[in-house]
């Protein structure tokens, strides 16, 4: 679970060290005052990419930075993700930074080791699971429809092969027909690619000798200033008529002849001693690397020659030099792919074999899906009930596309009825925006109560619902709380009277800056919060009581 989460420099944030509790929680406030803020801010510490950095970093200020600590027990998948990393720190802890500059440029470690924002996500997977505002808008598109859906079944990995392999049998199959229209042109081509080829192995080129060229080149074409200058220091510290070794010789001697007087002198003695011993041995190793600086002309040309070579090698290709070995990749990728174009025989029992590992992947996926559609669709449905929706019905639609695409064999869509006896059309054509917002939320909190990642955030995914329908929400964010950690943004004070915690997010202005603040609420705070969730501007005694009411009833609902 999420422990803790500290937030500098971040939009209108100047700092928030935030500790969390476990169950569900609340996160309440007025509208603008940056309770979203906080659900950016761990998205990007779990791995999002940066939109608009202007947005981001708080205005005047060089950097924003973002640290996150979950829970990392010592049997989860999360530590078995650091450990297989070697991102684990021996201790049952995931911390997670990163920072975020003016210019765009981002950092992030892991557990104090640098990481990338892949390694971000992958962590991310195993920690939260982040639902966000106005999410049900993007059921409106299938694809949307099917990535959810594939989520909730487990099947990612399984469709991410299936993407690949319906590539590679799609490659082949265009490389096949090419071949049989033009094999003429494929093998011109494919002579002057070999060359191409032929002429970077010759080159012989390693990106670490380069560096190693550019830093010997560098010295040898300076060996005379390098030289030179070492002198003046050497003369400076040891070889001159007054040495810096001599002069510290005299006042170590001086010091010691003062020990007799003052013992607590002694640990300024010994750290001039060591002052000398790092002194001489400076000396030495300037010494000795004066030595090697030995006129090389033929060793310089050589070297001057051969980073000639590679530089207008690299100019041909407009690459820079570190690149040549990935133009030599795809030279070599390039050249089988056009051998094979030589033979469409060959070609075609390589897509043979393609369609069929096609075939086989996505008939599995096929099964999984199959296999949860209507389980989804029986959990939705008795969801909806639940949310003021009586009669209605959901169903996920699996519609067969026998010569496959690159999401499998089907189209996977969502239908809904909201009514008793009428047919099931699909979603996008018949929800209105309260029952997309309804249907949205069951997806979500069904979706979710399925995901490995024992924290689960929803911001303000209660858009377009209230009355009974928003008590009924709150108790379903409440059961998640039963078994991990929930943390909802809510502009319902239903669902805020329901959480087991609440935090009220407020800001304020500082002469010409804006600043966010989270407040930790107790009883009597909570009840001054949901009264004004309740009754607007003006708070009344009346609205108090109603806030009492509200948070004695959540007290006395039993947790299923």
């Amino acid at each position: 679970m999420l422990r803790r989460l500290f937030i500098r420099d971040y939009a209108i944030v100047d700092q928030l060290d935030l500790e969390f509790s476990t169950g569900f929680g609340a996160l309440t406030g007025e509208t603008g005052a940056g309770k979203s803020i906080m659900v950016d801010a761990l998205s990007l510490v779990l791995g999002e990419r940066v939109d608009n950095v202007a947005v981001v970093i708080r205005a005047g200020q060089p950097r924003a930075e973002i640290v996150a600590e979950f829970d990392a027990p010592a049997d989860s998948a999360i530590a078995h993700w650091l450990s297989s990393n070697d991102l684990d720190n021996g201790d049952t802890v995931c911390l997670l930074r990163r920072i975020i500059d003016a210019g765009g440029r981002s950092r992030a470690t892991i557990n104090g080791s640098p990481a990338t924002l892949i390694q971000l996500r992958e962590a991310a997977d195993l920690l939260a699971d982040i639902h966000g505002q106005n999410a049900h808008h993007s059921l409106l598109r299938t694809e949307s429809q099917r990535q959810l859906f594939d989520q909730h079944a487990g099947l990612s990995v399984l469709t991410l092969e299936t993407l690949r392999k319906f590539q590679n049998w799609k490659m082949l199959r265009e490389a096949r027909e090419s071949a049989e229209q033009d094999i003429a042109a494929s093998a011109a081509e494919r002579d002057l690619i070999e060359w191409q080829w032929k002429e970077l192995q010759a080159l012989d080129f390693d990106p670490v000798r380069w560096q190693e060229d550019h830093q010997e080149q560098r010295r040898l074409a300076h060996a005379a200033h390098l030289s030179e200058g070492l002198t003046d220091v050497l003369l400076c510290l040891d070889q001159g008529e007054v040495t810096a070794t001599s002069q510290l010789d005299a006042a170590i001697s001086r010091l010691a002849g003062l020990l007799d007087f003052d013992p607590s002198l002694s640990e300024s003695s010994s750290l001039l001693d060591n002052a000398r011993i790092q002194l001489v041995e400076g000396v030495h190793s300037l010494s000795r690397y004066r030595e090697r600086l030995e006129p090389e002309p033929g060793r310089l040309a050589e070297l001057e020659g051969r980073m000639g070579a590679v530089t207008v090698c690299a100019r041909k290709h407009r690459v820079s030099p570190e690149e040549l070995p990935d133009v030599m990749m795809r030279f070599s990728a390039r050249l089988e792919t056009l051998r094979l174009s030589a033979d469409p025989v060959l070609l075609a029992e390589h897509e043979e074999v393609a369609r069929q590992e096609f075939d086989a992947v996505g008939r599995k996926l096929t099964a999984g899906r199959q296999k949860t559609a209507l389980e989804l669709s029986q959990a939705v449905t008795e969801a909806m009930q639940q949310l003021a929706m009586p009669g209605a019905r959901f169903e996920v639609v699996l519609t067969p596309v026998p010569e496959g695409t690159s999401h499998g064999f089907e189209n996977v869509e969502f239908h809904v009825t909201a009514n008793v006896g009428q047919p099931l059309r699909a979603l996008t054509k018949v929800a209105s925006g309260g029952e997309l917002s309804r249907i949205g939320l069951c997806l979500q909190v069904i979706a979710s109560s399925t995901h490995h990642a024992p924290t689960l955030i929803f911001d303000e995914v209660d858009v377009g619902i209230g009355g009974r329908v928003a008590e009924v929400v709150g108790q379903l964010l409440r059961k998640l709380g039963i078994g991990r950690q929930v943390l909802c943004v809510t502009h319902l004070p239903q669902v805020a009277a329901l959480a087991d915690w609440q935090w009220s997010v407020s800001k304020e202005n500082r002469g010409t800056e804006t600043v966010s603040h989270v407040t930790h609420l107790d009883a009597e705070g909570r009840i001054d919060e949901i009264a004004r969730m309740l009754g607007g501007v003006k708070i009344t005694e009346t609205t108090r009581q109603h806030a009492r009411e509200m948070l004695k009833g959540s007290d006395i609902v039993p947790r299923p």
